[in-house]
């Protein structure tokens, strides 16, 4: 491909944090490997991460996959976890064949990643069989989120619940805090460590220094979705300083 490969993502309005994160790990990623990569977005409303919101959230998904789909875009993310697990178990793939439906239907097929589907496919392709995971989000829909991670045939451990019901809020938190947060986990048994379950609150920045204190395999939902798209778009998964996932071995 001679021209940047575009990468789209549909993302709720009050997110902040995807198009930061995804946009900073393939940066990153150009320093060390020649493609290149530009970034397009559609929105659809969400403020506050309730069940009610999520799902009306996610009813419009299908208009962000059209709009992006004009744009001719390589791959597609769908930037928001909790609203894909909230639907009940197994919905990414329902939904990751319906948007890659309507690309198709408008003339430009891509193919879909969701942040959702994107996490349980980084955990199996690092063999994880046991996880601890920190969201950001209340503990009802923390425990949806363990729910569905454990449909998938990944136990979970131990969760940390942060409670933040405001999306921007959420994307406000100090990814160092982490740092912190994770040593409230029991890690004894474990083969990963998700340190945001949530691709709203930042985490970045802390993803290789913790997996270096704990010697164990840590990524978060966009570090995974980040893996997802260039399994997607037949490159290599290699971004320097995000963990293990994306170290070039997977």
């Amino acid at each position: 491909m001679t021209r940047p490969f575009r990468i789209g993502q549909i993302v709720p309005s009050s997110n902040v944090t995807m198009e930061t994160e995804i946009p900073a790990m393939l940066r990153a990623r150009e320093m060390i490997l020649p493609e290149r990569f530009t970034f397009h977005s559609s929105r659809m409303r969400m403020k506050r991460v309730t069940k009610e919101e999520l799902a009306a959230m996610d009813a419009d998904s299908d208009r962000c996959a059209l709009e992006l789909s004009d744009a001719a875009v390589d791959v597609l993310g769908y930037a928001c976890l909790v609203a894909i697990m909230s639907m009940g178990p197994g919905y990414h793939r329902q939904s990751e064949a319906r948007l890659h439906g309507r690309t198709l239907e408008n003339g430009h097929s891509a193919p879909v990643v969701t942040s959702a589907g994107a996490l349980v496919d980084g955990l199996t392709t690092l063999g994880a069989k046991r996880v601890a995971v920190i969201a950001p989000y209340m503990k009802p829909l923390t425990e949806l989120v363990v729910s569905y991670i454990e449909n998938e045939g990944i136990a979970v451990q131990d969760s940390l619940a942060l409670e933040i019901p405001d999306n921007l809020e959420v994307a406000a938190q100090d990814p160092a805090n982490l740092i912190k947060h994770y040593k409230r986990l029991d890690l004894s048994s474990i083969d990963a460590l998700v340190l945001s379950a949530c691709v709203q609150m930042p985490s970045l920045p802390s993803i290789q220094t913790v997996e270096d204190q704990i010697g164990l395999p840590v990524v978060s939902a966009a570090v995974c979705t980040t893996h997802q798209m260039l399994k997607r778009l037949g490159l290599e998964a290699r971004v320097p300083g995000a963990g293990s996932l994306l170290s070039g071995r997977f």
